[in-house]
């Protein structure tokens, strides 16, 4: 794969990632939800942590959740800048197509993410109890990188009391899918996914013209 050709599908999941975000924040209200299916459905959630919300002050109660948060966002820089010198290195030197357009996906996602923590703070008002104003006059609901990330596809795809027969979970609730995510989300697993299961092909030193 070319580097046009990556920077290509780097710029088109970017739009469609914050073209998502963008109308979802300044049309919806926190916690609103749109039935799609029986299986799937637009809910806004925003995520001020890592995947489920799950923050760094969780584990280390010292860190206060503001210092957290930019703890986290920098190390996302950090992360997303690495990926970037891969991408660069295996189009250089012409890599696979498959792991130049694995590694293309994944830091389209983790960019797309990125901007959200990065700067979304100071770019729209709070969401809670009204639809967020983009750019408002008294200012955003937090300083630049303590943003939230924008969060709208959830499949609960089945729920209930799962059968007595089963050992361990036998009789108890149970929900499936209950994550909430987004178009970058997708891009960075899909990404990984890529690699593991096209590991042998995604690595081999064979040469692409």
């Amino acid at each position: 794969m070319t580097s046009r050709k990556a920077l290509f599908v780097i710029i088109l999941i970017l739009l469609v990632d914050q073209a998502s975000k963008i109308y979802i924040k300044t049309n919806f209200i926190l916690n609103e939800d749109v039935p799609i299916f029986s299986w799937f459905k637009i809910a806004f959630v925003e995520n001020d942590g890592m995947a489920w919300g799950t923050k760094i002050s969780d584990f280390i109660s010292v860190i206060s959740d503001r210092n957290a948060k930019l703890f986290l966002t920098l190390f996302r820089i950090g992360a997303v800048t690495g990926i970037a010198f891969w991408l660069i290195d295996v189009v250089k030197k012409r890599k696979s197509k498959i792991l130049t357009y694995a590694i293309a996906i994944i830091f389209a996602g983790a960019l797309g993410n990125i901007v959200d923590s990065v700067f979304y703070g100071i770019l729209f008002s709070d969401s809670t109890m009204e639809v967020a104003k983009f750019l408002p006059e008294e200012g955003g609901y937090a300083t630049v990188m303590h943003g939230k990330v924008v969060d709208m596809l959830h499949f609960p795809i089945w729920s209930g009391v799962l059968p007595e027969w089963l050992p361990f979970f036998g009789g108890k609730y149970f929900s499936f899918f209950d994550p909430v995510f987004n178009i970058a989300d997708i891009a960075i697993s899909s990404g990984i996914g890529i690699l593991i299961v096209f590991n042998k092909k995604a690595f081999t030193e064979k040469v692409n013209a």
